[in-house]
């Protein structure tokens, strides 16, 4: 059930949201190694959020990384020179995989646009962070001894699909769905998607994280709704037109 467009114009230029797709473009194809799997590893534990990092308040151990688990005991960290509370924001820019980054980006840029055509660019752009940290707080919370490094944005841009979800439910999706195009109201798409996170919770993804940014973003929208709405109406307003006579 794959989203091709939503059915919602907006009346600005989502910058934010561009410059979002373009840093985690920019990252991944400038920044992170892709050719060699070794040096890949080595870049996602010195600069991935790590849950047991969180946990120990202290970078990985070899131990920790070859035994995968947290350990109590000391040891000399491998890159002692990571700051672990940077890295829990570094990490919603890294991804596994084109495909990864390419359904990331395309959710946010459906999405996207008009949350932030809602919030305007300074509360959209926290939005954006604010779930993005909670969700990684949440897979911390339920993987606290994980030595696996969690990337993606998903977290982030799952906090934006909550916040559609509450201002605009009823407008439709575009959707591909049984090699068929149907229009699927944006409240029934993201329900069933949130609740796919705990139906299906594939090995190697994580869905507390998805759960948890998708919850910030409801939280967070619905005491904003009538605000937001309102502005949004007051943007899509038509120009009044005027006729000058002499």
């Amino acid at each position: 059930m794959f989203p091709l467009r939503d059915l919602n114009p907006t009346r600005i230029t989502p910058v934010v949201t561009l410059a979002l797709i373009a840093v985690n473009v920019v990252v991944f194809f400038f920044w992170q190694p892709r050719d060699n799997i070794a040096e890949e590893t080595d870049f996602l534990y010195e600069y991935a959020a790590v849950a047991c990092e969180f946990t120990t308040g202290e970078p990985l151990t070899e131990d920790e990384i070859v035994l995968d688990r947290c350990l109590d005991e000391p040891g000399v960290p491998v890159f002692p020179d990571k700051n672990i509370w940077l890295a829990g924001l570094v990490t919603m820019f890294l991804h596994g995989g084109i495909g990864h980054l390419l359904s990331n980006m395309w959710f946010l840029w459906i999405f996207g646009n008009n949350v932030e055509e809602a919030y305007g660019t300074l509360g959209y752009l926290l939005l954006y962070l604010v779930a993005g940290a909670v969700a990684t707080g949440a897979f911390v919370f339920g993987n606290p001894e994980a030595t696996v490094p969690m990337i993606g944005a998903s977290g982030a841009i799952a906090g934006v699909l909550g916040a559609y979800l509450v201002l605009f439910p009823t407008h439709r999706i575009l959707t591909f769905f049984l090699f068929l195009f149907v229009h699927i109201p944006a409240g029934a798409y993201l329900a069933l998607w949130f609740f796919l996170q705990f139906a299906i919770q594939e090995p190697g993804v994580a869905w507390e994280a998805h759960v948890a940014g998708f919850v910030v973003g409801v939280l967070v929208t619905l005491p904003l709704r009538p605000v937001l709405v309102d502005r949004v109406r007051r943007l899509h307003q038509p120009v009044p037109q005027y006729r000058i006579t002499r």
